[in-house]
């Protein structure tokens, strides 16, 4: 598996991927909601599959409309990270080991959901159909693989990115020759290393510095 990641133009459009990341932190909370009541009723956790089938129920209540800002799939994934991480947290108390359950975020610093098969389609180009609103990225690479999810990210500064995990037939193996190299960053130089292969320092804002000078000393003669 390899993971490919991108950034998304900013443009006003990337407010509805917000408004999608703020559902998920939503649904998120909501399955909390019902993960703890149920917990707190019957001493363990609730099945996944019953709650999938029950999330889709909620769709007709206008008080859950939410659940309509992203594919089914997207929230298929959120039920499966929570059901992980209680099957974590019991498999933690089973072996006496100090744990916390899962517990509520914040809709604002929630960061990202993920598509599976469906919800998106990427073209040739920079571009990215999601729920049938075009987005470009920043393509710096090509993609290599066939791609199994692609989750929708952003970071505290409001960017968002796409990660495209993608499955390959690349195998590399890297030979291994027994010999061993240290390296040191240093103050005079950049990079010291064992082997005497020294990287000096490109010092940009000196050697920019000088080129300014002798511009500045033409102009004057």
């Amino acid at each position: 598996m390899k993971t490919y990641c991108f950034k998304l133009y900013k443009a006003k459009r990337n407010q509805k991927l917000h408004r999608q990341i703020n559902a998920a932190g939503l649904i998120y909370n909501h399955c909390i909601v019902l993960h703890k009541r149920y917990y707190r009723l019957f001493g363990k956790f609730l099945n996944l599959y019953r709650l999938q089938k029950h999330l889709p129920k909620l769709k007709k209540l206008a008080k859950y409309g939410y659940l309509k800002e992203i594919g089914s799939q997207a929230v298929q994934d959120i039920t499966q990270r929570i059901d992980r991480a209680y099957k974590l947290f019991f498999h933690n108390l089973k072996h006496k080991i100090h744990a916390a359950p899962p517990s509520f975020r914040k809709v604002s610093k929630y960061k990202s959901y993920t598509l599976k098969q469906a919800g998106w389609k990427l073209s040739e180009e920079n571009t990215i159909e999601i729920a049938k609103e075009k987005y470009r990225y920043c393509k710096s690479r090509d993609i290599d693989g066939q791609i199994k999810t692609i989750t929708v990210k952003r970071d505290a500064l409001g960017d968002i990115y796409l990660y495209l995990a993608c499955e390959t037939t690349e195998n590399k193996v890297l030979v291994r020759t027994g010999k061993s190299v240290g390296f040191d960053f240093g103050l005079k130089k950049f990079l010291n290393s064992s082997d005497e292969k020294d990287i000096i320092s490109p010092l940009f804002f000196r050697e920019k510095r000088k080129v300014q000078i002798i511009g500045q000393g033409q102009d004057w003669n």
